[in-house]
């Protein structure tokens, strides 16, 4: 969080942090969301955790700290339930990044997906519902190469204006080179969630 509001045009009377949170502090902060935050408004999401996918679901979720366990689903959040606060909420610009295991599930399809390069104008213009994923469909370490280098790329970017696409491809081989697992992240809009081809651009402090 520290480089976000110290390097960019975060505020951090905005920042909402919650520590280990459970259910219904997580469904108690996208409901505020979804209530408070404006249609020119850009909204960033950070979730790391841990997670599961269910094959006969074909659905991932994620485990808040008062998850029962792998027998017990009553407390997990879906990525649909996800995906339908993502689509209620009015922001201009939604960005989701996610560092837990089965993250990439958040997708329709599982491979990650470009947009066509245009102005960086034409970009911001365009309303957004992109996410960047530690991983696909698999398990990913405990020790989060993912966060170290999306953190390293963000404090040493030199530009004004930085989208995510670009943050993205910036650090994306330097985590599958370092992956003890191998695992490679992802990138690409939500579906179903109102995404027009727009993308969500960090603003460094001058």
């Amino acid at each position: 969080m520290q480089v976000l509001t110290s390097r960019y045009t975060f505020d951090p009377a905005h920042v909402t942090l919650l520590k280990n949170p459970d259910r219904k502090m997580i469904f108690h902060a996208f409901e505020g969301l979804r209530k408070n935050v404006g249609p020119q408004d850009s909204l960033l999401v950070f979730f790391a955790g841990h997670g599961v996918w269910r094959d006969d679901m074909q659905q991932g979720f994620w485990l808040p700290r008062d998850a029962a366990g792998m027998q017990d689903p009553s407390d997990w959040i879906s990525n649909s339930t996800l995906r339908d606060y993502i689509k209620a909420i009015k922001a201009r610009h939604i960005l989701l990044v996610a560092d837990a295991c089965f993250s990439g599930g958040i997708f329709k399809v599982r491979d990650a997906f470009g947009r066509p390069s245009g102005a960086l104008e034409k970009i911001f213009e365009m309303p957004s519902r992109k996410a960047i994923t530690s991983g696909s469909l698999k398990t990913v370490p405990d020790r989060s190469v993912f966060v170290e280098y999306l953190v390293k790329r963000l404090k040493d970017n030199r530009d004004q204006y930085l989208d995510a696409q670009r943050l993205y491809t910036s650090f994306r081989e330097a985590v599958i080179n370092n992956s003890p697992v191998g695992q490679t992240p992802l990138y690409g809009a939500i579906a179903e969630t109102g995404d027009e081809g727009g993308d969500f651009v960090f603003v460094r402090r001058r």
